[in-house]
């Protein structure tokens, strides 16, 4: 599937901002299930400077700085990527227990270095705790096959919780959400990675896009699509393994990350679906916001955000989209 995605940051200030830096995370990422084929970043007024880089997860962020008084600062992402179908995931990586998956993360002398280690640890929005713990558990049965018992909290998750908009803050603990039984997609990540995590299970937050599609008879609104946030999960590879009579030991160390969206209840290897756009991934949202920066000046700003989510006919451009 090809997607055109159009990401538009606006603040108006009172008073004027003097100075400005920023920090944008709005450049997708690729993957195996998706490929970009074009990106750029338009930021009105033009700032003096701007560079790319990426950081300790692979996400490219892009920091600009302004050095003019402005009343008005918008960043424009466009974007147009290919996705895949996602493909469930098979063999014996369906069928390995959690405990199996679980045990390497366990500190064990000499053991060899995982980098999806990093994602076992609380983080600020998504702690380790007894009461993810406790909400978490009847899903782990022993023995039980990880992939099933992950998607069990998933499920658990989508059926317990309401989804809300306006119900919570972007900074609204987790522990909170899970006490209020409601939230958004951002909320309902932070829940299960840390039920993860408190599992002893890594878990990364994912950001990205999902495409929606209006009801039956209705138009189209561009703009009025959300980013999008869901959970992803690590599966280990094979154990090391040391061959007889040889000092040479064969070993790997790479596993499968497999994506669960609590949501809406779906899950793939990659990715939820080819519906799902891949932006950012880290330990949560304070590490892929899509911006942050520091001003001088303007004590009062409102934000507009809107995203809108297209796809494109091979060959024939944009599907036609009614006007509002």
């Amino acid at each position: 599937m090809k997607l055109q995605l159009t990401h538009e940051t606006r603040y108006d200030y009172t008073p004027a901002v003097e100075t400005a830096q920023h920090m944008a995370c709005l450049r997708p990422l690729q993957t195996g299930n998706q490929r970009l084929l074009s990106h750029r970043l338009i930021v009105e007024p033009p700032p003096a400077q701007l560079s790319e880089s990426l950081d300790v997860f692979g996400n490219t962020r892009t920091f600009f700085s302004l050095q003019t008084t402005h009343k008005q600062l918008t960043i424009t992402a466009e974007s147009l990527v290919h996705t895949r179908k996602v493909n469930p995931v098979s063999g014996p990586a369906a069928q390995v227990s959690w405990e199996a998956c679980r045990d390497p993360f366990r500190y064990q002398a000499g053991q060899a270095y995982v980098r999806a280690c990093e994602f076992v640890f609380g983080s600020p929005c998504a702690p380790r705790h007894q009461d993810f713990l406790d909400y978490a558990r009847p899903s782990f049965a022993p023995g039980m096959p990880m992939l099933t018992a992950v998607g069990d909290l998933m499920g658990r998750i989508h059926a317990d919780f309401r989804y809300a908009p306006q119900s919570t803050e972007v900074n609204t603990p987790a522990q909170e959400a899970l006490a209020l039984r409601k939230g958004v997609c951002q909320d309902f990540a932070h829940v299960m990675i840390a039920c993860l995590r408190s599992m002893g299970l890594p878990a990364r937050y994912v950001s990205g896009y999902l495409l929606t599609e209006p009801p039956e008879g209705q138009q189209r609104l561009i703009g009025a699509d959300a980013s999008h946030a869901w959970v992803s999960v690590y599966v280990p590879g094979p154990k090391p393994s040391q061959r007889t009579g040889d000092s040479a030991t064969s070993s790997t160390t790479s596993g499968t990350w497999v994506d669960f969206c609590p949501t809406n209840n779906r899950c793939g290897t990659g990715s939820p679906g080819e519906d799902y756009v891949t932006l950012a991934w880290g330990r949560d949202y304070a590490d892929v916001s899509p911006m942050r920066g520091m001003i001088h000046g303007g004590a009062h700003h409102v934000l507009h955000v809107g995203v809108t989510v297209q796809p494109v006919a091979d060959d024939k451009g944009l599907r036609p989209i009614l006007n509002h």
